[in-house]
C-alpha cells in the first residue's frame, strides 16, 4: 500500500539507505554479546561513505531499535529503513560491549543497483608447523600470526571440535573477539579470559575467508 501510494503521488519510488551489511542475531550470538534475547541486526559490515558508517555504526554492533521500535531481525530491519524517505534522520539504537547506545543517523537513498559485492582477498597458504603456531586448545584450533598482521590465521581445526562443528577452517583468520582486534594467540587469550570473567559461556569471533567476513560464536572451553 505504501508503494502504491508513493507512486499514485509521485510516480517514483525512493527508498532510505542505512548502508550496512547485517546478519540474524542467533542465541549463541545473543549469549556471546551479553544480549537478554536472540533479536536484532548485527552489523557484518558498514559500507564504507554509506549514511550509518558516518553516524558511527561498527562492525559487531547489533542494531536493536529504530526510533523507538524493536527491530527482530535483519528482514525487519531492511524493510522498515526502506520504508522511510531518504534525508529522514532516525535514531538507530544500538549494543557495543555490553552497553545500550543510540545513534542519529541521516538515511541516503537506496542505490539502484545495491548489491554488495568485493573483491576476492588474497589468501595466504597455511602454513607449515612452526614455532609461531599456538594452540587454543579450549576452541580446539591451531593458530600463527597473519602476514599482514590483521588477525591469526587458522593452522588447523580439530576435526572434534566445537570450531570444526562451526565450520571454522583451516586457512580462515581471525579478526577481532567480541569486537576487539587480535594480532596473537595471546590476545584471543585475553579476551576469552575477560569473558569468562564476565560470566560469559561464549565468545564472538569475527571470521575473514575469500568470501568476505562472517561471525562465529563459540564456547569458551
Amino acid at each position: 500500500k505504501d508503494v502504491v501510494n508513493k507512486l499514485i503521488k509521485g510516480g517514483d519510488i525512493e527508498r532510505g539507505w542505512l548502508g550496512v551489511k547485517i546478519e540474524p542475531v542467533t542465541q549463541d550470538v545473543a549469549d556471546s554479546l551479553g544480549l537478554a534475547e536472540a533479536a536484532g541486526a548485527l552489523v557484518n559490515e558498514p559500507q564504507a561513505g554509506s549514511p550509518g558508517e558516518k553516524a558511527g555504526i561498527q562492525t559487531g554492533d547489533v542494531i536493536t531499535a529504530v526510533d523507538g521500535e524493536t527491530i527482530k531481525g535483519p528482514k525487519e530491519l531492511a524493510r522498515k529503513i526502506g520504508s522511510m524517505d531518504p534525508g529522514k534522520t532516525v535514531e538507530v539504537s544500538v549494543w557495543r560491549d555490553g552497553k545500550a547506545m543510540s545513534l542519529g543517523v541521516t538515511l541516503g537513498t537506496l542505490p539502484n543497483d545495491n548489491v554488495a559485492s568485493a573483491e576476492p582477498q588474497q589468501q595466504t597458504e597455511p602454513e607449515d608447523t612452526t614455532p609461531k603456531e599456538q594452540a587454543l586448545d579450549q576452541l580446539g584450533i591451531m593458530v600463527a600470526p597473519a602476514d599482514d598482521g590483521n588477525g591469526v590465521q587458522i593452522t588447523s581445526v580439530n576435526p572434534d571440535s566445537d570450531a570444526a562443528d562451526k565450520g571454522l577452517k583451516q586457512g580462515e583468520k581471525i579478526t577481532s573477539v567480541n569486537n576487539q582486534e587480535i594480532k596473537t594467540a595471546a590476545d584471543i587469550q585475553k579476551v576469552i579470559a575477560d569473558a569468562k570473567k564476565d560470566g560469559r559461556k561464549k565468545a564472538l569471533f569475527q571470521i575473514e575467508d575469500k568470501n568476505g567476513n562472517r561471525f562465529v560464536a563459540l564456547p569458551l572451553g
